[in-house]
């Protein structure tokens, strides 16, 4: 763009995401979500990814206090993100922050950084929180849906393990839950960020409440797991970020290029990956993943395997994405981003 403010540059990039969000909805089949998020940096770009594609109804988000932001400044960071896209309107609600069992969280520092949002937060927006508590905007999100909605999860899985308990009838509300989580055939991802755990084998979103995965996996909502397998194709390249760098029209767009620009810089070299927005992206459209079929269990005991998911002839039957079609996934990202039916 050539020429004026800064002002006026945001105001054109505002105004071009909700155009591009409110054209061309009428042919696209009515799909409503629920999202429930740590809000780290790669749930930022899910976030984001999904209320800017046009024709998708997001129920509500609600903030899974033990993951790696805090409660109370998850929800206010949400609704900053949402203030950047077409649904600034969206209901958000703050959980938790202790599993249904044990202690676990993250490290204070990475919880810290991730509630200032590495100082990149986006402008304040004049709303408050719904007034309703995590579990009642869960529930009647569901519940109030025109049909069955899409659960994701891109967090610990405390707040939906919660209201699965409190409201078993809300399975029948429930199209399925997509939970980014575990390491099939993979080492997990403890060591990355705590280097003295034994553990080797959990996956984050997993081993903060491994007793509430357990319940998940065991609610009878048709379940599709997208872990460290699936994830681990699709690190954060220079040539994707040039990409997104060159088809950058919109609020939401530029937020998530200057996102990976300080991730990229803190990073010290070590890969950053599209863990969350590959999530959605499969509960948007199955068909850019490959799936397996795995009896899954959920190791609770404290110990190095503590938080696994391991294969058991006893486990629970759960579709697993093992691979992603890359080149169609990154596209799609950033279509979406874009306000561009993907």
């Amino acid at each position: 763009m050539l020429g004026g403010s800064q002002a006026d540059a945001e105001q054109t990039l505002d105004q071009q995401g909700h155009t591009l969000n409110q054209g061309q909805t009428d042919d696209l089949p009515a799909k409503s979500f629920i999202l429930d998020t740590d809000v780290a940096i790669d749930d930022w770009v899910a976030i984001l990814f999904l209320l800017q594609i046009p024709g998708v109804d997001v129920r509500a988000i609600t903030v899974s206090g033990t993951g790696e932001c805090h409660s109370r400044p998850g929800v206010e960071n949400v609704m900053r993100l949402a203030g950047l896209t077409a649904r600034p309107d969206v209901p958000v609600a703050g959980g938790r922050e202790t599993p249904l069992r044990g202690s676990r969280r993250f490290p204070l520092l990475i919880r810290w950084m991730m509630d200032r949002m590495l100082f990149l937060r986006p402008p304040a927006v004049p709303r408050r929180p719904v007034p309703q508590t995590t579990l009642e905007l869960l529930t009647s999100a569901a519940r109030d849906s025109g049909q069955k909605a899409r659960m994701i999860a891109l967090g610990g899985l405390t707040n939906i393990a919660e209201a699965l308990l409190a409201h078993p009838t809300l399975t029948e509300k429930l199209e399925g839950i997509w939970i980014m989580g575990g390491a099939i055939d993979v080492p997990g991802n403890i060591q990355e960020i705590a280097p003295t755990s034994p553990n080797a084998v959990a996956e984050w979103n997993i081993y903060v409440d491994p007793h509430a995965a357990n319940l998940v996996f065991h609610s009878g909502v048709p379940v599709t797991l997208v872990p460290l397998d699936a994830t681990n194709d699709v690190p954060v390249t220079e040539d994707f970020r040039e990409h997104l760098r060159q088809d950058c029209s919109t609020r939401a767009a530029a937020f998530v290029d200057r996102a990976l620009a300080r991730i990229h810089l803190l990073g010290s070299g070590r890969p950053f990956y599209l863990w969350d927005p590959m999530t959605v992206a499969v509960a948007l459209d199955e068909s850019l993943g490959t799936y397996e079929q795995r009896h899954l269990q959920v190791i609770e005991e404290e110990g190095q395997q503590s938080g696994q998911v391991l294969a058991h002839p006893g486990g629970e039957a759960v579709r697993v994405c093992m691979r992603i079609d890359k080149v169609r996934f990154e596209q799609t990202v950033i279509d979406g981003l874009n306000g561009r039916v993907p």
